[in-house]
């Protein structure tokens, strides 16, 4: 099963292997404190839908619904 969860939520053991997609390091987090297995970088949105959604939530729903996985 896959669960997407935010970077920020709660580390839990039971959340099992964890990807992070995204181009930066998030702020506020630390590397050594991530606790992410892979970092995926490469397939992350470009730095222009970065700053076009700019974390507005509504932004961010529209794109989610407008992802097409190839």
């Amino acid at each position: 099963m896959i669960k997407i969860k935010r970077i920020h939520e709660e580390y839990l053991l039971e959340n099992g292997f964890r990807i992070l997609i995204d181009r930066l390091r998030p702020s506020r987090i630390l590397k050594s404190g991530a606790k992410v297995d892979l970092w995926l970088k490469d397939i992350a949105h470009t730095d222009h839908l970065r700053k076009r959604f700019s974390h507005d939530p509504k932004k961010c729903e529209a794109l989610r619904k407008n992802i097409v996985f190839n």
